[in-house]
C-alpha cells in the first residue's frame, strides 16, 4: 500500500520541485521569449502537474475520475500556483502576477476536464 501511494505521488512532487527550480530562477537568467512562450510554458507546467495530481488522487488511471478527484486535483494544483507566484517575490527580479495564476488554472481545467473526460470514456467502453 505505502509503495503505491508513493508511486502515485512522488511524480506530482518532484513535478513540483521543477516548477519550483524554474521560478528561482532570477529573471536576468531567463531567455528573451515572446510574451505567448510565457503563457504558454505556465499552462503547460500546470496541464502536466494537475494531470500528475489527478492521477494520484484518483489512485491512478484504473478508475473513472469522479467529481471530488477533479476538484481536488485542481485545487491542489491551484494551492501551489499561488503558493509558487508568491514564492517569486523572494525572487530578484520576479513579481508575484495574478495574470500568471489566470493561465495555471487554464492549464489545470484543461488537464482535469481532458484527463476525467478520456477516463470516461475509456471505463465506458469496459465491459
Amino acid at each position: 500500500m505505502r509503495v503505491r501511494y508513493f508511486a502515485l505521488w512522488l511524480p506530482p512532487i518532484i513535478w513540483m520541485g521543477v516548477i519550483f527550480a524554474l521560478s528561482s530562477l532570477p529573471v536576468t537568467s531567463i531567455p528573451d521569449a515572446p510574451p505567448w512562450g510565457y503563457v504558454l510554458a505556465h499552462f503547460t507546467e500546470f496541464f502536466v502537474l494537475a494531470a500528475l495530481v489527478l492521477r494520484a488522487v484518483n489512485g491512478g488511471l484504473g478508475s473513472k475520475a469522479g467529481l471530488l478527484a477533479v476538484a481536488a486535483a485542481f485545487a491542489i494544483t491551484m494551492a501551489y500556483g499561488v503558493l509558487d507566484e508568491l514564492h517569486q517575490a523572494f525572487v530578484p527580479g520576479r513579481v508575484p502576477d495574478a495574470f500568471d495564476i489566470g493561465v495555471d488554472a487554464a492549464g489545470a481545467a484543461a488537464a482535469c476536464l481532458l484527463l476525467a473526460a478520456g477516463l470516461l470514456v475509456v471505463h465506458r467502453r469496459r465491459p
